[in-house]
């Protein structure tokens, strides 16, 4: 078990449900995918101040299980920018209890890279606004 990140606040926590279970019983890969994509896109549209799109995963890494009751955390941070493009690392971690019973802990169960690109109205590649700061 671990502590929670302090330096930063989660861009999202979601309590998985008996539905996003697969055969084993722990959460469904792809449940936790989906959240880590809308954790990295939440912090790149801020960034790019309109529409982005997700263009890779470029790295993505189950560590643990998550279970049903876990509080799943989802922490985003700006890894690299290029001209059109927004590489954004999410760490995802899950505070046990429901299925466990101890309380107060926390375990890093997923690491993943996306790249995200701004879009124009048009839907096509457009330079980032500048940086602010």
């Amino acid at each position: 078990m671990t502590r929670l990140p302090e330096n930063i606040q989660p861009v999202l926590r979601v309590v998985p449900r008996p539905r996003d279970t697969n055969t084993a019983g722990d959460i469904f890969g792809g449940w936790i995918m989906s959240h880590v994509d809308i954790a990295g896109a939440v912090i790149a549209t801020q960034r790019a101040k309109g529409r982005v799109v997700t263009v890779a995963v470029n790295e993505f890494q189950f560590k643990k299980p998550v279970f049903v009751g876990d509080v799943v955390s989802f922490y985003a941070e700006i890894k690299k920018e290029g001209t059109t493009s927004i590489t954004i690392v999410v760490t995802v971690y899950a505070e046990r209890g429901l299925h466990s019973g101890k309380f107060g802990g926390a375990d890093k169960v997923t690491e993943a890279l996306l790249t995200y690109v701004a879009l124009d109205e048009n839907h096509n590649p457009m330079p980032l606004p500048a940086a602010e700061g």
